[in-house]
């Protein structure tokens, strides 16, 4: 059994809250209400997480569509499993879940998600991720403000 996340489940209602808004401020969409149906009974159960396959079609639909709109994989092409890791230092997958990556299911590609997430030991959360946002900081400036080397003309950079 693969269970979703309840995280997911309210991700997804927010997702369609906001592509498909109520018109009047009270009516919810379709996706929505057949989301929130499982949302609240998640609630009411006090459960965090339901069963892939006890999703009713309609929910399952719009938990989809809402998936299909998250990155598929959390890799960062610096993949250490195949230097022999047993779990990868760039993502935070177990050597197995990158081999089986292509054939696993969305809930069960979002349980990796979650765990590596929470978890937040692999560099996409800390090395990569603190690189990537000074990427965009002073230090590197666009390429039209720069001076052309010494020697070369701005035209010849082309």
């Amino acid at each position: 059994m693969t269970a979703l996340h309840i995280t997911d489940i309210e991700a997804a209602i927010n997702w369609w809250r906001d592509r498909s808004p109520s018109p009047d401020g009270v009516t919810a969409c379709a996706e929505v209400r057949a989301l929130a149906e499982v949302y609240a009974l998640m609630v009411y159960r006090r459960d965090s997480e339901c069963d892939e396959a006890s999703l009713p079609q309609a929910a399952r639909t719009a938990w989809l569509a809402w998936y299909e709109t998250t990155p598929d994989a959390p890799c960062i092409a610096i993949c250490s499993t195949t230097q022999g890791d047993d779990v990868c230092k760039g993502c935070g997958r177990t050597f197995d879940e990158v081999q089986h990556w292509p054939s696993m299911t969305p809930a069960q590609k979002r349980a990796v998600w979650r765990r590596i997430t929470q978890e937040g030991t692999a560099w996409r959360f800390n090395r990569y991720a603190e690189r990537a946002r000074r990427a965009r900081g002073i230090d590197h400036p666009p390429a039209d403000s720069l001076e052309a080397p010494a020697g070369r003309r701005p035209e010849d950079a082309a």
